[in-house]
């Protein structure tokens, strides 16, 4: 039996995933992010859900906006290496921090906008005074376009450190490319990009963001597209998320990524079912960790040939021929259980145990 549990703030496209996997999952729980506690103290760390310890699942996949990216990296620190979660712990710190971002990428050399990140405004006025415009303003953190603001020239950037200073938040200052309003969004699960738009500012906005008025078409993408993508995504640590894209004459820089995205623009400008793509991406990886889990089990037990009187007992899944239990190689050779033998079997919900009759003929 294969249980997954999708953990999010409970949004349209979260719960078109959440429909999806249970095409794939035999069992898949729906987790709202604010019922989720993260317990630690020198002995233990845990995961509780509505006051209860989490339950054991072979897959965890969180989702959630920025504003929650400090627990959603807790339950990933926590949950990581026990079960399948296609985002590292570390991803939702960087990934929901825009700068963050561009830091990562710019380190393995993928092309991002010049910018630059400032604690006030008064640091940003002397850069204003000396940068070529337009340009863009815009806060680190954020979705669908909020916060970010596109400015001709000094004059207007200085009134909008104005109206933006009383938040007293760092801001980035960014080289802005023309591209008519548009920009490209792409989808990665793993090694492939499964649906890409290129969205289209309305024609009062600068911004593409379907939230904003844009409109998302079909996009073609090619081999060179869809490696920078994927790079983009392996270099966050991200095997299921978005890549936001400007196409220029100087080539293909990468602006934002996004690991909660939303479904429906895409899925509507694409006609592609991009929340099945995904479960059946996650079902897939699912089932390789735990085949290797199994593997190092194994490993594990190999190494302890000849030790077998030592061994107690280990952890392995039901093998269900017909109505009948296949019992593990290992378990018949430590119990020296053979073809024959005559045994008692007890049975009660969720255990069985197994014991040989003794004869007079042994």
């Amino acid at each position: 039996m294969v249980k997954a549990a999708l953990i999010s703030m409970g949004s349209a496209s979260s719960q078109w995933i959440a429909k999806a996997m249970k095409k794939y999952f035999d069992e898949v729980d729906f987790l709202d992010i604010r019922e989720i506690e993260i317990f630690a103290n020198k002995k233990e760390v845990g995961v509780f859900y509505g006051g209860k310890p989490l339950k054991d699942y072979d897959c965890v996949y969180a989702r959630g906006s920025f504003r929650y990216a400090n627990v959603l990296q807790a339950i990933s620190e926590v949950l990581y290496d026990k079960t399948y979660m296609p985002i590292q712990p570390q991803s939702f710190v960087t990934v929901h921090d825009k700068f963050f971002t561009q830091i990562e990428l710019a380190k393995h050399r993928i092309l991002t906008p010049p910018s630059y990140l400032v604690a006030t405004g008064d640091a940003a006025r002397k850069i204003l005074k000396d940068i070529n415009y337009p340009i863009i303003i815009k806060f680190p953190t954020g979705t669908h376009g909020k916060g970010v603001m596109y400015a001709e020239s000094y004059a207007s950037a200085s009134s909008m450190l104005d109206a933006v200073e009383s938040r007293q938040s760092p801001l980035i200052i960014q080289t802005y490319f023309e591209t008519k309003g548009e920009d490209i969004r792409a989808i990665v699960a793993g090694d492939n990009v499964i649906a890409c738009m290129l969205r289209k500012a309305d024609e009062r906005e600068k911004r593409a963001n379907i939230h904003s008025g844009g409109k998302g078409i079909i996009y073609d993408i090619d081999e060179k597209l869809e490696k920078i993508c994927v790079k983009s995504a392996k270099v966050l640590g991200a095997e299921v998320c978005a890549i936001d894209l400007l196409e220029t004459s100087l080539g293909y820089f990468v602006i934002e990524a996004n690991l909660s995205v939303g479904l429906q623009g895409i899925t509507s400008a694409t006609d592609i079912n991009v929340a099945d793509k995904i479960a059946k991406y996650l079902y897939k990886k699912t089932k390789k960790f735990r085949d290797e889990k199994k593997k190092v089990t194994a490993g594990k037990i190999m190494q302890n040939m000849g030790k077998e009187d030592k061994i107690k007992h280990f952890v392995s899944n039901v093998d269900l021929r017909g109505n009948r239990i296949l019992l593990p190689d290992m378990v018949t050779k430590i119990s020296k259980l053979d073809h024959g033998h005559e045994i008692v079997i007890n049975s009660d919900e969720g255990k069985i145990t197994i014991e040989k009759i003794d004869s007079e003929e042994e």
